[in-house]
């Protein structure tokens, strides 16, 4: 697993470094013995110090986790635990929809310079990109959404081949799109 350290807005020194690479590794190893990588990303903010960690562990997931501390060795140790919780919780999940296909879809691109009129305060969208949609049921999108960290997620239902989007609603509870297919 090829492992990436940064920080920012702070110093860190062999030791850190050597520490974070050994934990992470052992953690994540735990639960994925090929993970792709992973980056840790150490920074200043104020008086406190965040520890942010991604990790892709296998091909098409994600998992973020953070943690905030005075010391930058209990920030990264309290986002290695919530790493290690969320990978055992998604284990089994993502191991069953390992083989779930995944079609590429081609997203217009808008370029800020296309648009003639401009509404109001509307937002100008920069750019959109194409992007791999997964093939899975409605849990398993919310499980990706969750590893992620993402806050809205589209997929291609298995149940009728349809987009769908899930998202979280503000109330912290998961809201589900399924537009009728003609």
């Amino acid at each position: 697993m090829q492992i990436i350290i940064t920080g920012q807005q702070i110093n860190l020194g062999d030791n850190l470094r050597s520490y974070a690479e050994k934990a992470l590794e052992t953690a994540v190893s735990k639960y994925f013995a090929d993970a792709i990588s992973a980056d840790v990303r150490i920074a200043k903010e104020g008086e406190e110090i965040k520890a942010e960690i991604t990790v892709h562990p296998v091909s098409g997931s994600l998992v973020k986790t953070s943690a905030v501390s005075a010391d930058a060795y209990a920030a990264f140790d309290g986002a290695v635990a919530k790493l290690s919780r969320q990978l055992g919780r998604y284990k089994n999940k993502i191991s069953e929809h390992k083989a779930a296909a995944v079609e590429m879809v081609d997203m217009a691109v808008i370029d800020a310079g296309d648009e003639e009129e401009e509404v109001g305060d509307a937002p100008v969208i920069i750019a959109e990109m194409q992007t791999e949609l997964p093939l899975c049921t409605v849990s398993a999108a919310v499980m990706r959404m969750d590893l992620a960290g993402l806050p809205a997620l589209m997929f291609k239902n298995t149940a009728h081949g349809g987009l769908n989007m899930v998202y979280r609603r503000a109330d912290g509870n998961i809201g589900w799109v399924d537009p009728k297919h003609k």
